[in-house]
Formats: structure tokens, C-alpha cells, sequence
């Protein structure tokens, strides 16, 4: 599966941006929003979000945050999946 994500979201830009303020509750609930939305979503994090905590702390983070999979850490970009919730009827 995760092969088929980064497959996916090869060519796509990232949709969220980490900035100084680095994960706030406010991009935690974006990222929330988009994973309901999509399956998945690929993530930036600016170098001045980088000045005391690595890309992978910040990625490790937010999946958690989130409940999802962290797929890929490449550089500043990370890409999340998580699978969508099952409504039962």
C-alpha cells in the first residue's frame, strides 16, 4: 500500500504547509479535514520549522496527532495515509 501512495502522490504538490510555529492545533485539525477527505496528503516543512526538531520528529507528530500512517519522509516532505473510517448504518 504504501507503494501505491507514493506512486500516487509522486507528482502532486504538498497541500499543507509547516510553518516557524511548527504543528499547531490549527494545521493538526487541517490535516484532519484533508485525511477525511482524501485518503491521503502530502506535507512541507519549511526550514524555519526546522530550527530546533527534525523533519521526522515533525512527521512521527503528526501521524500521531492524526491516527495515520506516516508513509514517507523525504527531505521536508512527509506523506501521510490513513484509511477511511467505515460509517455503519
Amino acid at each position: 500500500m504504501k507503494r501505491h501512495v507514493r506512486h500516487v502522490l509522486k507528482d502532486e504538490k504538498p497541500t499543507i504547509w509547516i510553518g516557524k510555529e511548527g504543528l499547531t492545533p490549527q494545521l493538526s485539525g487541517e490535516i484532519e479535514k484533508q485525511l477525511s477527505k482524501s485518503k491521503m496528503v502530502k506535507i512541507r516543512i519549511l526550514p524555519s520549522a526546522l530550527q530546533t526538531v527534525t523533519a521526522q520528529a515533525i512527521a512521527v507528530k503528526a501521524a500521531e496527532d492524526a491516527g495515520a500512517a506516516l508513509v514517507e519522509v523525504r527531505g521536508h516532505v512527509f506523506i501521510l495515509y490513513r484509511r477511511h473510517k467505515k460509517t455503519q448504518t
